[in-house]
């Protein structure tokens, strides 16, 4: 296990940790997709903190940072950028759009048209854009950070299950506690607080992400997955269950969860740990199950329970 990379890990952890307050199970859950190249969905009610947590992120991994408010009037040529014809060259000129960058925050993403949200289908897959039929490729890295609030709130739109199915994990916030509410309210103003984090190099960040993704995963480990996207897609409580773009996504968290757990290898916890977070928002429960809030979640943790855990030696 390579300690440096861990030290640099817990330096972003404490850069991190001097803006939000609490919330420590969330912050390691971004940590780790971030790390395993993935893109993340913060849904929750307004106020409590998703724009705070993805603003802090971008600030702390030192990375290009550009904000869209995804509103109704947004189009999908604000987002992956247009050309222009220039006169004096008498030819047309490309100019970027807002995913042009390392790390683009999409706030409010379910507020704005279903055209729009599919514009960043290519981008969250491919990390590249094609503009009157040229593909030019984003900055790298590239992670997109979106906040939705919970679909019902006033002016939102579900998101399609193709779009859901391209972030690596879906989250929420929840309220803080009572001492964790009394330290937001001493503290200074969130934007002064942000300001004040200091970044991480980006080459860090890359060395993290080129040993996670090398972390060793044994054969029964891939058939663990396996086997519980299998079960997922003859559940009777489901319609529609775990992709393979979703397993993959198991694989690469499960990866990143051992690495933040200090070993170069995953076990079957890691897997157990993540699958909720990974898996949840890509299944599409029958009608009438869906009855609670996140009945998803409780699903996965059943279908979980019907696979035999491997046992891995080591």
């Amino acid at each position: 296990m390579d300690e440096g990379l861990l030290d640099k890990t817990k330096d972003i952890w404490d850069e991190i940790k001097k803006t939000i307050v609490g919330k420590d199970e969330i912050v390691l859950k971004i940590l780790m997709a971030v790390f395993a190249d993935g893109h993340i969905l913060i849904e929750d009610i307004p106020g409590v903190g998703k724009t705070t947590m993805a603003l802090t992120f971008s600030k702390v991994l030192g990375l290009k940072c550009n904000r869209m408010q995804f509103t109704p009037d947004v189009m999908p040529s604000d987002v992956v950028g247009f050309n222009v014809y220039n006169r004096e060259k008498s030819c047309f000129e490309y100019r970027d759009g807002a995913v042009m960058c390392n790390l683009f925050l999409a706030d409010e993403i379910n507020r704005t048209s279903p055209k729009t949200q599919s514009a960043l289908l290519q981008v969250m897959e491919e990390g590249s854009v094609t503009v009157d039929g040229m593909e030019r490729q984003l900055p790298k890295p590239f992670t997109v950070i979106a906040t939705q609030n919970p679909y019902g709130s006033a002016g939102t739109q579900r998101l399609p299950e193709s779009q859901l199915d391209r972030f690596m994990v879906c989250l929420t916030m929840g309220y803080p506690s009572v001492d964790e509410e009394i330290e937001i309210l001493k503290s200074k103003k969130e934007q002064t607080r942000i300001k004040s984090v200091q970044a991480v190099s980006v080459d860090e960040l890359v060395q993290i992400k080129d040993y996670v993704r090398n972390i060793h995963v044994d054969d029964e480990i891939y058939r663990y997955v396996a086997q519980i996207a299998k079960v997922s897609r003859h559940s009777e409580a489901i319609i529609q269950g775990i992709s393979p773009r979703g397993s993959i996504a198991i694989i690469g968290m499960a990866k990143a969860c051992a690495f933040v757990n200090g070993r170069d290898y995953v076990i079957p916890s890691d897997v157990s740990s993540v699958i909720e977070d990974v898996a949840a928002h890509r299944i599409v429960v029958k009608h009438g199950i869906n009855s609670k809030r996140y009945p998803a979640r409780e699903v996965i943790r059943d279908i979980v329970k019907r696979v035999d855990v491997p046992r891995i030696g080591r």
